[in-house]
């Protein structure tokens, strides 16, 4: 059974910096890519980032680029969500998912397994 596992979540000021991770077993991490999604209350679930598992990302939203960056450290299982420089309009549920494939798949369809999210709110 897939299982991703999410962590890292909380509140932030404006202009503050979150560290988001997505824990999954070692098998996962080693044949599929991994993405990063946010839902924000009444608005449809965004892509924002994928890594392949040969490390390579690929950027679904253009509102994150120079300030969110994805990695993923084989050791730990683990991939990684640096937000950095966030804004108010950040504040989602963020979501890490499995692609289909060991590259990053062009659309949201092609993540088949889902964590349970992660809360960031971004306020003064």
């Amino acid at each position: 059974q897939v299982q991703l596992v999410e962590s890292g979540g909380g509140w932030v000021q404006p202009g503050g910096s979150l560290r988001l991770s997505c824990a999954a077993n070692e098998f996962i991490l080693g044949m599929y890519s991994i993405g990063w999604f946010r839902q924000a209350p009444g608005k449809e679930r965004e892509g924002i980032l994928c890594i392949s598992i040969e490390e390579i990302s690929t950027y679904y939203a253009d509102s994150v680029k120079g300030r969110f960056t994805i990695s993923r450290d084989k050791a730990k299982n683990t991939v990684y969500l640096q937000m950095n420089s966030l804004k108010p309009e950040d504040t989602a549920v963020y979501y890490c998912a499995q692609g289909r494939y060991y590259y990053c798949p062009s659309t949201r369809d092609a993540f088949d397994f889902w964590g349970q999210g992660t809360q960031v709110t971004v306020s003064s």
